[in-house]
């Protein structure tokens, strides 16, 4: 891998916001790729290495599961079958969507989960996320607060890799208990938030 650095990763906190009961996961070991960097160099060397996070993650939480890897409108997902949740979403950046929201499709799906909850995308709209399998019960103070930094960082980088991380503790739930929310562009390092939900 000549030619590729290995850096810190760059790790932000919101105070109040991310106070949270679990450990962020450890990604200083995932490659930064030069300014060159293709989308495909990106599949080859750096997906591989954040799917083995989460799954070695999600394990330890949830050792009984079946997950599936899918594909919506260009965008992949890590989804456990067996607890109908999504675990993962990423995929790179291709500027700003301009579609209208399918409202229609954003009811009931996930199950809700309280007053001071939305169902909140993995993917951006913005960036072209879908409904569906892109839901999750995210904190609405979240949502429309810090998690929105990186989703325009990555909305106006096309070509950049942005990625969503959701943490469960246990079974049969379908709220995390946060996220970790993550944003690169070929020659910068990896930019990881931790989101408490």
């Amino acid at each position: 891998l000549s030619g590729y650095l290995k850096v810190v990763v760059l790790i932000s906190y919101c105070v109040l916001l991310n106070q949270s009961d679990y450990p962020m996961n450890n990604y200083s070991s995932v490659l930064t790729l030069p300014s060159s960097a293709s989308p495909a160099q990106y599949q080859q060397l750096v997906i591989p290495h954040l799917i083995s996070i989460w799954l070695d993650d999600y394990d330890v939480s949830t050792p009984a599961n079946d997950i599936v890897e899918t594909e919506a409108c260009g965008f992949s997902y890590l989804f456990d079958v067996t607890h109908s949740r999504l675990i993962a979403a990423w995929g790179f950046s291709n500027g700003k969507n301009t579609d209208p929201r399918p409202k229609s499709r954003m009811a009931g799906s996930p199950l809700g989960a309280g007053p001071q909850y939305h169902r909140g995308h993995a993917i951006p709209h913005t960036l072209g996320g879908a409904t569906d399998i892109n839901l999750v019960p995210q904190l609405g103070s979240v949502n429309v607060g810090p998690f929105r930094e990186l989703e325009r960082a990555a909305v106006d980088t096309p070509g950049s890799l942005y990625f969503t991380y959701w943490v469960y503790k246990g079974a049969g739930i379908q709220k995390p208990v946060g996220v970790e929310q993550g944003f690169v562009k070929p020659g910068r390092p990896l930019d990881v938030r931790k989101h408490k939900n």
